[in-house]
């Protein structure tokens, strides 16, 4: 793989990480409203959490190898 393939998908992994904790933290918001139709299961959106940051750590990790890695490539060349 590309070293620009591995950058793109680590931040990709990022982003739908962060876009799905949005979704999970506003149906819990939702949950507790007086007259929301989403009812009290607060179990999958908070397990969903969990499961985004999970996410976003493992791509964050891509990424910071990906940092390394370049770097390396770098100072071998100089």
């Amino acid at each position: 793989m590309k070293l620009d393939g591995i950058y793109s998908q680590a931040m990709s992994g990022i982003q739908r990480g962060l876009g799905s904790a949005r979704q999970h933290a506003a149906e819990i918001a939702d949950a507790g409203r007086p007259g929301s139709d989403s009812g009290t299961n607060l179990i999958e959106p908070m397990v969903g959490l969990k499961l985004d940051r999970l996410q976003v750590q493992a791509s964050s990790a891509v990424l910071r190898a990906y940092d390394s890695m370049l770097g390396t490539l770098f100072d071998k060349k100089a």
